[in-house]
């Protein structure tokens, strides 16, 4: 696995353990095309969200969205990717929908991109960067049934919950 000068330790990682999600081929909804604004190689719909793929980590970089638009898809949110530079793959994701026009770093949206860039890849452990404005490091691993997430997190709560 490639290795970002972020993470020194596994043991310096919080890892998330999320079911997998799925993508199946699906056709690209005309209100994603417009909202994004850049036409992917491929498209998929996993439970919830869409996933465009693109040739390179500029197009990522690149794409400005069309929030209004965004929010007119039949999806919790829009995920976007490509091959990485320095990392297996980059992604963004977008859910104005939700509220979220661009969320920084989306554990639930690698659920879906962990299993497409494994096969893609033909890889199990993999290193991702989410490119939002903030910018997110993950090292990744799919487990079939479902996926590991590691990245740094700065707590910023802690309470008990009393049922």
């Amino acid at each position: 696995m490639k290795d970002f000068p972020d993470f020194a330790e596994e043991k310096d990682l919080l890892i998330l353990i999320l079911p997998s999600d799925i993508a199946e081929n699906a056709d690209l909804p005309t209100t994603v095309g417009v909202g994004i604004g850049l036409l992917p190689l491929e498209t998929y719909k996993g439970k919830t969200d869409y996933l465009l793929v693109y040739e390179n980590q500029e197009q990522i970089e690149s794409i400005k969205p069309d929030f209004g638009k965004l929010a007119e898809a039949e999806a919790r949110g829009i995920i976007v990717t490509a091959p990485g530079k320095d990392c297996d793959f980059v992604s963004r994701f977008f859910a104005p929908a939700a509220g979220v026009d661009e969320d920084p770093v989306t554990g639930s949206a690698h659920t879906l991109l962990i299993p497409y860039w494994s096969k893609k890849l033909n890889k199990i452990e993999m290193t991702a960067r989410q490119l939002s404005r903030r910018k997110g490091f993950l090292k990744c691993k799919f487990l079939n049934d479902r996926v590991d997430i590691g990245g740094k997190a700065v707590l910023f709560l802690k309470g008990e919950i009393v049922i």
